[in-house]
């Protein structure tokens, strides 16, 4: 991400997201797009933080919702908030999934299932360039 943005100055134009976004975090949060499994460094992270949207730095997860899925994709199992994002039918690649969507922004995170740990049973699976990791 090439500057510090907020949640007042979110881009509107396709123009304005592609001088603030790389290549990888435009694919994934403008254009529904999905890194490689195991490719994350949000995977490795174990430090007491907050996870933002790498779109408008708008606090999506907390480091004690995220856990181990196996996945290759960093799992929460809650949004800090759950006006933080939204959800909608995703029906793409001959399946149906949930996908999960930055409220603020409406950048594509990732999907959610319902497989994951309690207490919600949810498996948050997060594109790790959709999100920016700051340490409390």
């Amino acid at each position: 991400m090439s500057e510090n943005r907020t949640a007042e100055s979110v881009p509107e134009s396709d123009e304005e997201w592609r001088e603030v976004l790389d290549e990888e975090e435009y694919h994934i949060l403008r254009e529904e797009g999905t890194e490689r499994a195991g490719t994350s460094d949000l995977l490795k992270v174990t430090e007491d933080g907050v996870f933002r949207c790498a779109g408008c730095h708008s606090e999506l997860f907390q480091s004690d919702e995220k856990f181990e899925s196996g996945t290759g994709w960093p799992s929460f199992w809650a949004p800090t908030d759950t006006a933080a994002v939204e959800t909608q039918v995703d029906r793409s690649h001959g399946r149906v999934r949930t996908e999960v969507i930055c409220s603020t922004c409406e950048g594509h995170l990732g999907h959610v299932f319902d497989d994951g740990p309690d207490p919600t049973g949810k498996r948050y699976c997060i594109n790790g360039k959709a999100l920016d990791f700051s340490e409390k």
